[in-house]
């Protein structure tokens, strides 16, 4: 039996790869054109609030629409027309995390709307974005990249998207009529708001984690391979293995490895465990709200948001940092397995 996933796992590769570009792209213009400007410290929170937050009503509209494609593409054109706005930073950063929200979203429906009821293409999407941060500010920080290539990168893998769905556009999969039914139950709410602190729990530990080794030798890259790898691992795995059994097993062998901050191959470790999780929470709340993809994209990224807040703020929350973490990491863990059973996954 030929499935989704099977006819159009091209579709997945295209966005995976433009994925890396669009937030390489993000990360190299905040950090070569926006660091170090009198508004950078502003710029960081509007960047932040119309790539993350923007999701949740940008998906609500992509759900109605049922032009996920399309969505991408105009993502991807926002995110390299705002290299010609640099010089107006604010503007800048607000076209550019509006181009990268619309990017996710359009992408991320397509990806769910193929992927059905696998994780591993989820797994596949999501996970060479910190690829593209980490070297986008790597490079971004240099002098040695000219931007000039970044818009032609970009208008690159828009067309490649454009061509990939047009090939097939006559049995791609579309959107379900946008509907939020089932929500007035006792047990959808649950599971939602589970699921939404175990997204913003991630963020935050995830900024606040500070282990004394990464800026030694090639532990930068080792940790940022640690999140792209457990990533992918984590929707095989799920597929493999379900949700709950790869969800107790990661986040509970994570929350022991958190305890040992100061050896690598723990941090390292507990970092890739830690992320396998991350397609089973977003597969999971898209499972609770199958009528509305976009939205609980959106939602979950809003957790991403305010994770980052405190960190923006300077707000000291942690302070024995490795025992908490490893606590707030159980904790997901504890939320996490509520949320999938709230859910009757």
């Amino acid at each position: 039996m030929v499935t989704h996933i099977d006819k159009h796992w091209n579709m997945v590769g295209v966005y995976s790869a433009t994925h890396f570009f669009v937030d390489f792209a993000c990360a190299f213009l905040m950090f070569r054109s926006i660091a170090g400007t009198p508004e950078s410290y502003l710029c960081v929170l509007f960047y932040n609030f119309c790539a993350f937050a923007m999701q949740m009503p940008l998906g609500i509209i992509a759900d109605k629409i049922n032009r996920n494609s399309f969505f991408a593409i105009f993502g991807c054109v926002l995110v390299g027309l705002a290299y010609g706005f640099v010089h107006i930073p604010i503007a800048a950063v607000i076209i550019i995390g509006i181009g990268n929200a619309m990017f996710h979203i359009g992408g991320g429906i397509d990806v769910l709307n193929i992927s059905d009821k696998k994780l591993a293409p989820l797994g596949i999407f999501v996970a060479p974005g910190a690829f593209g941060i980490y070297y986008g500010a790597m490079l971004g920080k240099g002098s040695d990249l000219s931007a000039i290539f970044i818009p032609l990168a970009l208008i690159a893998v828009a067309a490649l998207i454009f061509i990939s769905y047009r090939a097939q556009r006559e049995t791609y999969p579309k959107n379900a009529t946008f509907s939020l039914d089932g929500i007035h139950s006792l047990h959808i709410p649950i599971a939602i708001s589970c699921l939404f602190c175990v997204v913003f729990l991630r963020s935050f530990v995830g900024l606040e984690l500070d282990f004394p080794w990464k800026g030694i030798g090639y532990f930068g890259t080792v940790l940022v391979c640690a999140v792209v790898f457990g990533k992918i691992i984590g929707g095989f795995a799920a597929d493999r293995f379900g949700v709950a059994k790869t969800s107790f097993f990661s986040l509970g062998i994570a929350t022991t490895l958190f305890l040992f901050p100061m050896i690598p191959l723990a941090g390292a470790t507990a970092v890739l465990l830690f992320n396998m999780t991350m397609p089973i929470t977003l597969w999971a709340l898209v499972k609770t709200l199958p009528g509305a993809k976009g939205f609980a994209f959106g939602l979950l990224t809003f957790g991403l948001f305010l994770g980052f807040l405190p960190k923006y703020l300077n707000v000291e929350i942690l302070t024995e940092t490795s025992f908490l973490v490893a606590v707030l990491a159980a904790g997901s863990l504890v939320l996490l397995l509520v949320g999938i059973r709230m859910a009757k996954l």
